[in-house]
């Protein structure tokens, strides 16, 4: 039986990442699953191509990822790529904690186990090594995806303005105009859309601007009511 003081002691040499979430992954269903990914998990469960264990809920797992399709929205193929890259590591590293808490509990044990006090502390010193690895590998990731998103954001912002500039002539003109045919890939719709939001944000922008040239001026009473 352990002491307190080497269980504390053991439990802070294993990194705890991605807490928070954790509440996603079911982990083992049965005592006898526990075991085996408690001891098993350390050379294949979190290294494997199959980021689901055969001890977990595949359904659980499919929710996890739909989780993180519906926040970051990919667009392409790529990106939905990323995403899956990120909802598979964020998995793995949920499963730490649970196998943290499976290897202290064998340690802890009154009766003879294999799992005694050096072979907990190794158990938990690979496991912290196995999070700092899916750590750097998710945020490595994110930064990825979130590069890319926003390539492809400020390239279809440039795009749009080509596109509503052109619409915008043709209508001044009278000529139909078919923006496919230059190769946009949005509708009239969308750049009606865009270009009706650009024009409110400039009339704002010239409105405050207006307001501060007014509150500057050196012409202006002082108790003088502001614009509205």
């Amino acid at each position: 039986m352990l002491s307190q003081s080497q269980v504390t002691q053991m439990a802070s040499t294993a990194t705890a990442i991605n807490r928070a979430n954790s509440q996603h992954s079911t982990g083992p269903r049965t005592e006898a699953g526990k075991q085996r990914s408690a001891r098993n998990a350390l050379t294949h469960g979190l290294t494997a191509r199959t980021a689901v264990l055969p001890s977990e809920d595949p359904a659980a797992f499919e929710q996890h990822r739909r989780q993180f399709l519906e926040e970051y929205r990919p667009a392409t193929p790529t990106e939905t790529q990323l995403v899956h890259e990120l909802a598979d590591t964020g998995w793995r590293l949920n499963r730490i904690p649970l196998l943290e808490a499976d290897v202290l509990s064998g340690a802890q044990s009154p009766a003879p186990s294999p799992e005694s006090p050096a072979p907990a502390v190794a158990a938990l010193a690979t496991l912290g090594l196995h999070s700092q690895r899916l750590s750097r590998q998710f945020h490595k990731t994110l930064e990825h995806l979130r590069e890319i998103q926003q390539e492809r954001r400020e390239r279809e912002e440039r795009d749009l303005r080509d596109a509503a500039a052109i619409v915008l002539l043709h209508k001044q003109k009278g000529i139909p105009y078919d923006p496919a045919q230059d190769g946009f890939v949005f509708s009239k719709a969308e750049i009606e859309a865009f270009t009706q939001r650009r024009t409110r944000v400039e009339h704002t922008r010239g409105v405050e601007q207006f307001l501060y040239i007014e509150q500057a001026s050196p012409l202006r009473k002082p108790n003088a009511p502001t614009t509205n």
